[in-house]
């Protein structure tokens, strides 16, 4: 028998083309989680820089998201929200680390 989903929020509570912050357990650890919605799909990543391990975020929750490109408020590091990948700043052609998630029934959740 599977576990049922963790549910991370409404896909509504994400602005579409932007980013919220949510706390999760993953692989047994509390994590704050940077979701990010492009019409009817989510994306999560740890928020966490791999620049110099910092937030993501300019203010608890804020993040800078500007045309599918998710800005590091510390150093300046853009990372492309639907891969994660940097594109530019100090840790270009590194990635954020991803959290699979689904949305189902009009929820984000870990599956």
């Amino acid at each position: 028998m599977s576990s049922p989903a963790t549910v991370l929020c409404r896909l509504d509570d994400i602005p579409d083309g932007e980013a919220i912050e949510v706390n999760a357990v993953v692989n047994g650890e509390d994590e704050s989680l940077v979701v990010w919605r492009r019409d009817t799909e989510a994306r999560a990543y740890l928020n966490i820089c791999p620049h110099a391990g910092r937030r993501l975020d300019w203010a608890p929750g804020k993040f800078l998201v500007k045309d599918g490109v998710l800005v590091c408020a510390a150093h300046g590091a853009s990372f492309a929200a639907a891969t994660g990948e940097c594109t530019a700043g100090p840790c270009r052609g590194d990635r954020l680390r991803s959290v699979p998630v689904a949305v189902a029934d009009g929820q984000v959740v870990l599956p």
